[in-house]
């Protein structure tokens, strides 16, 4: 029996695990509206009202000409030590809500518009934050650590320990994983991995078989 409304699809996955590759060829393919979570949270960040809080938690040093500069405060967040911990937390009470409320309207909208199929919210901390109450589906995106490890080195110069510092921040991944609805293997190519993720969509009923080139995108 076909589903009675659109899929709400969340994706995570381990940092470098190419997950947002993945949320965006199922977008292309599949008539899908694509919420990217590290986008909203960069639009969140530009509002008066974050940037007001998060100058009372954090000071002016984490502002660079009147805006939040994203590494200056990765540095006080990211990271397993009490403190870190401590001001992610409080990181997280201030713009967790802000960003679930963009979502909202997204996935509102995205129901509404008969040219979407389907819902894909792409956010690494989408059960930390959560969110997962907001998907029909969750899939978790699978990449061996040596390989993950290897792509964020090449992209974006990353060691290891930085690597192990923005995982130390989120959950385990074996944690998510179980919690996970379908596990995607994406060591190949991502129209392999992509189409692993459509072929379990179409077998649930969710959506039709029939691909398109047509992509909306809040990014």
């Amino acid at each position: 029996m076909a589903h009675k409304h659109k899929p709400n699809i969340g994706i995570v996955g381990g940092v470098g695990s190419g997950k947002s590759a993945v949320a965006r060829w199922l977008a292309d393919e599949y008539h899908g509206l694509l919420i990217d979570a590290d986008a909203v949270g960069h639009q969140v960040l530009l509002r008066d009202d974050v940037k007001a809080r998060l100058r009372d938690v954090f000071g002016d040093e984490i502002f660079v000409d009147g805006e939040i500069a994203r590494s200056r405060l990765a540095g006080h967040v990211f990271g397993d030590d009490p403190e870190r911990v401590v001001a992610r937390k409080r990181l997280e009470s201030i713009v967790h809500p802000v960003m679930g409320e963009v979502f909202k309207r997204e996935l509102k909208a995205g129901a509404e518009d008969p040219s979407v199929q389907m819902m894909i919210i792409d956010a690494a901390i989408l059960l930390e934050a959560g969110w997962r109450d907001g998907c029909d589906v969750l899939a978790f995106v699978d990449v061996p650590r040596e390989q993950r490890l290897q792509r964020v080195a090449e992209s974006r110069g990353w060691s290891e320990d930085e690597l192990a510092g923005r995982e130390a921040s989120q959950w385990p991944l074996d944690r998510k994983r179980e919690l996970s609805d379908v596990v995607i293997d994406n060591s190949g190519t991502i129209e392999q991995a992509g189409q692993q993720l459509a072929d379990y969509l179409f077998r649930e009923d969710w959506v039709s078989s029939e691909p398109s080139h047509n992509i909306v995108s809040t990014s």
